[in-house]
């Protein structure tokens, strides 16, 4: 019985991470200026999501990583949220070329929970092609006239260990925000060079159990990580957290980890 309602759980959060109307109503009203661009790479196109805040000056660039949902709604709106705290946001379609008739996310068809044809894509990514993906789309972000510069990357759920692991890979990141995601192999954190900022769900425990050695290995390495589980809260709490039927834990989890994630944003500009 206890197995069969966790999975029921599990099926509603999924479900609901698909179901995004509000977070689609809020992109529509932003003010700010918001844009897809094409990323060309090795043969490749990744349509990517940028979105820039309306400020005077030159702004840091934040390198957003989806969810294994794909490029949904929610992203697209953290994306414009990310804007309109100070900064520009990049958010790459990993699934760009992957869908049906070589569409991105957008393109697949609609399904219920992990089972959805989107999950499915995003769980067969090449690793290898992610990271030319993510390191094209860094590439551009550095380009950007209007970027100051520094450069940040963000990931969530999926997107969350897929931060974590393009730290080993990139060494001019200002820092990593990974947001319940898995870690890197232990002999790949030794490429790290930024800080890595982690933001955990207190009911989490397939991601939770990875943490004291990841710990560990990143103190053993000489490396920077600095965790903070939120108490009560459920895996993709940033996004649940905002949901019209968020818990009173995910509401929490999710204010208190943007106000988190803006201060250490804020510290390093």
């Amino acid at each position: 019985m206890r197995s069969l309602m966790v999975g029921l759980l599990l099926f509603v959060s999924a479900s609901s991470a698909l179901a995004q109307d509000w977070a689609r109503a809020r992109v529509e009203k932003s003010p700010r200026h918001r844009e897809w661009v094409t990323i060309k790479h090795d043969g490749r196109a990744v349509e990517t999501f940028v979105v820039y805040p309306e400020v005077k000056d030159k702004a840091p660039v934040v390198l957003i990583i989806h969810e294994i949902f794909g490029m949904t709604d929610w992203v697209q709106d953290l994306a414009d949220q990310v804007a309109e705290a100070g900064y520009i946001a990049v958010a790459p379609d990993l699934l760009s070329g992957m869908g049906p008739n070589g569409g991105r996310s957008s393109a697949f068809p609609s399904g219920e929970g992990m089972s959805s044809p989107a999950v499915e894509a995003v769980s067969h990514l090449n690793p290898d092609q992610v990271t030319a993906d993510l390191n094209a789309a860094a590439h551009y972000a550095n380009k950007i006239p209007a970027s100051n510069g520094k450069l940040y990357v963000a990931g969530f759920c999926w997107g969350g260990g897929q931060s974590f692991r393009f730290a080993t890979h990139r060494t001019d990141l200002a820092a990593a925000f990974v947001f319940y995601g898995t870690p890197p192999a232990k002999e790949a954190m030794a490429g790290i060079t930024a800080p890595v900022y982690g933001f955990y769900a207190g009911n989490d425990a397939r991601i939770g159990a990875t943490l004291p050695d990841t710990r560990d290995q990143m103190k053993a390495a000489g490396k920077t990580f600095e965790p903070v589980i939120y108490d009560g809260a459920g895996h993709g709490f940033m996004r649940a957290g905002e949901a019209p039927d968020a818990s009173d834990a995910n509401r929490q989890a999710r204010a208190d980890a943007w106000a988190r994630w803006k201060k250490l944003l804020a510290a390093g500009r």
